[in-house]
Order: C-alpha cells, then structure tokens, then sequence
C-alpha cells in the first residue's frame, strides 16, 4: 500500500513463465482476448500505470491513462514529452511517493504493467499479483517475468517467496487452457 494505493502486478506468462521473446516482444502464442478484457477493465479502475520503456497495455483507452515510465534515462521525475498523461521516473532519484505525488491521482490501485526489472522493483510491495497463467504456450529463450527465475524456480515460487499466496486458479479462457490466479499478501 502507499497511502489508500494498493499496489496490484498483472502479467500473463508462458508455463516456463515468460513474458516476452528474446526479442522482448509479446508473441501470440500468449495473447489471449478474455485476458485483455480482465486487464483492461483493471486498468480502467487504476489511479496510475507503472511500466517500463517497453512495455504498455494498449487498447483505446490507454492515451488518457495517467503512468510512470520507469527509465535510468532521467535523474528523478521529468514529465514524458511522449505522452502527456505520464511521467519518466527513475526510482534511484525519486521515491514511489515522490514520483505518484507528480502525477495528481485520484483514487484507484497503483498498477504495475512491466516489464521483468519493473516487476523485480516491486516485488517486496505488491498487495496483490493477478497472474495470467497461458499455459499451452512455452517462450524458449524468452523475457522472464522475474529475473529469480530458473530451471528450478518458477513464477509462483518466487511470489511466494515474497510473502504472496495464491488463490485458487480459474479458468478465463478454458478451451485456450487460460487460468488467472491472484496471489495476495499476508498481512501479520
């Protein structure tokens, strides 16, 4: 949380948990329609969108979302000459605060987009993580979501490392083999 901001993760990955191609491009074998309609809604219930340089969620509504576009190129805040409902932060010159203070939100979740150094940055303050699970599809060579992963480490392994634990998953899309499980915090 930061403030009344919960802070939400949403990704769909691979059953080897990846996020992208080599390439870092979302291939097909990972799209899925009933998945962009959850994350779509999501983002329109969002206060503000956290992605890299290269990643975005797209969809007619995405131009008047208010985001931050986490980058090493600027010092700490600039306002994104690209896009005027966004904001350049680079979290080693601004705190999430600072840079959510910039961007004057109103209510909703902070939601985190991507890509795997976005999603590793907010690893110890996700409230919750809806993952996408696309689970007939494998990226060999492919972006993983989080750089913890490994042969002997999945995506869930690495939420529940950090202190999430899963619901269980449902199916979204049943005859692409589509779940959504969303892993939550443990509050003490």
């Amino acid at each position: 949380m930061l403030g009344p901001h919960s802070i939400e993760g949403y990704a769909i990955v691979s059953a080897d948990g990846m996020i992208a191609d080599g390439k870092g491009v979302m291939p097909d074998s990972i799209r899925n329609q009933a998945d962009q309609r959850f994350l779509q809604a999501a983002m329109d219930r969002a206060a503000v969108i956290v992605h890299g340089r290269h990643s975005h969620e797209g969809g007619p509504r995405a131009a008047n979302r208010k985001r931050l576009v986490v980058t090493r190129q600027v010092p700490a805040l600039a306002a994104d000459p690209s896009q005027p409902n966004a904001f350049l932060w680079n979290p080693a010159g601004a705190d999430l605060a600072q840079a959510i203070g910039a961007l004057d939100i109103g209510a909703g979740p902070i939601a985190i987009i991507g890509g795997t150094a976005v999603f590793d940055l907010f690893l110890p303050r996700y409230d919750v993580f809806h993952l996408t699970l696309a689970a007939r599809a494998k990226i060999p060579g492919g972006q993983p979501l989080f750089s913890a992963l490994s042969p002997a480490t999945t995506v869930e392994d690495v939420l529940i490392h950090n202190g999430l634990r899963p619901s269980s998953p449902h199916d979204i899309d049943a005859a692409a083999g589509v779940t959504l499980t969303d892993f939550e915090r443990i509050r003490p």
